[in-house]
């Protein structure tokens, strides 16, 4: 029996929000505004069928203020989003305080940004920042950590049947117990973890054995590969003390899987998206986001936010990454190991691997894909 430390709370019902901090779009649907209706009258009938069929404890002032807003100013929930996304002098005043704490926050840490980014990710497929989880031998053996884990189990029970605000608190006092039991566990037995991680990978064995399933799906055994896209941020936001911890380490694995990573990039990048392979760079160069985002628009014209560039970093340019390692892949295992079919594109021309990661599939066509290839489709959609 293992329990993770990560636990998510469970989603509330619509009737169990708390009236002082509800949102229209958590509420039951028979009391829910339509707006497809445009006229006030179409609208004070409908605010009189909602009030109907509400409990009198649920019309509060601040509940009757929006039915009244509803009738007299008619806007699309997508109009309601769009003015709710407008800059205001004191909404920017909130903006620039939080980017100035993360700034100072991130000018402590060794790594920048990238420190940061490893002290808060817990994925479990994410290297460098591994999880801990509580066994079974350890709730038997360390003191009063089995009367706290069955207490867990009763109230998660308890929080099941509740509602309204009961539920809330049980809610909240099972995020507290969940965290007191890692506290009880690590006061009697402290995970261990390697002092310099970075130096424990550089000497792993790197070796692996890459299959492919009967959906076309690509799968590696190596504790490090290109095929997941956390292994691939991992070592991006590392590259660096990889870098300089396996220069003169001619034996390590690490070193020559750092050289095939650094082509592997440039072919998913350089020349297809050159935006995207500056601001790689700018951040191993250890560029702060606010500096790359006027770099980038000095170079390219283009202003995003900061936070569009942290998350170009940590998903976007690691998934293309992962996607040219997979499509390499297949180039080599149907040149080098199994004879694959090819066709040539009606469109581009250029000829590809009959395949469904660059054919969509036609049961009409003679060969079961279509002519046209997936990129050129795309383009034209």
């Amino acid at each position: 029996m293992f329990l993770d430390e990560d636990v998510e709370m469970e989603d509330f019902e619509a009737e169990d929000v708390i009236e002082d901090n509800f949102e229209e779009e958590d509420l039951p649907a028979y009391i829910k505004m339509d707006y497809s209706l445009k006229t006030p009258e179409e609208r004070s009938a409908k605010v009189q069928e909602i009030i109907a069929n509400t409990p009198s404890e649920r019309l509060t002032q601040k509940y009757i203020d929006k039915l009244a807003e509803y009738i007299i100013k008619p806007e699309t929930i997508d109009e309601r989003k769009r003015k709710n996304s407008i800059l205001t002098t004191n909404r920017m005043v909130t903006v620039n305080e939080r980017e100035t704490s993360y700034e100072g926050l991130v000018g402590k840490l060794e790594n920048g940004e990238d420190g940061l980014y490893n002290m808060i990710i817990n994925d479990k497929n994410v290297l460098l920042t591994p999880k801990t989880k509580i066994t079974q031998e350890e709730i038997d053996t360390i003191p009063g950590l089995k009367e706290l884990v069955e207490a867990i189990k009763v109230t998660e029970r308890e929080a099941k049947l509740a509602s309204g605000r009961k539920k809330f608190l049980l809610i909240k006092q099972l995020k507290q117990m969940r965290q007191d039991q890692y506290v009880l566990r690590n006061a009697f037995k402290q995970p261990i973890y390697s002092k310099s991680t970075i130096k424990a990978i550089a000497k792993l064995d790197l070796s692996e054995e890459i299959t492919m399933d009967k959906d076309g799906n690509i799968h590696s055994t190596g504790c490090i590969n290109f095929f997941n896209p956390d292994h691939v941020m991992a070592l991006l936001c590392n590259y660096n003390a990889l870098k300089n911890e396996t220069w003169d380490k001619f034996s390590s694995d690490m070193k020559w899987m750092l050289i095939d990573f650094e082509k592997l990039v440039k072919n998913a990048l350089q020349e297809k998206y050159p935006y995207y392979y500056d601001l790689l760079v700018y951040k191993l160069e250890d560029r702060q986001n606010a500096e790359i985002k006027q770099l980038l628009f000095n170079k390219y014209g283009i202003d995003h936010t900061v936070e569009y560039i942290s998350a170009l970093w940590r998903n976007k340019i690691p998934k293309l990454i992962v996607e040219q390692a997979e499509n390499e892949w297949l180039d080599f295992h149907f040149t080098q190991e199994e004879k694959g079919k090819w066709k040539r594109c009606s469109r581009c021309g250029q000829i590809k691997l009959a395949h469904n990661r660059f054919f969509s599939k036609n049961s009409t066509s003679k060969d079961g894909f279509y002519s046209i290839c997936k990129c050129c489709r795309n383009k034209k959609k």
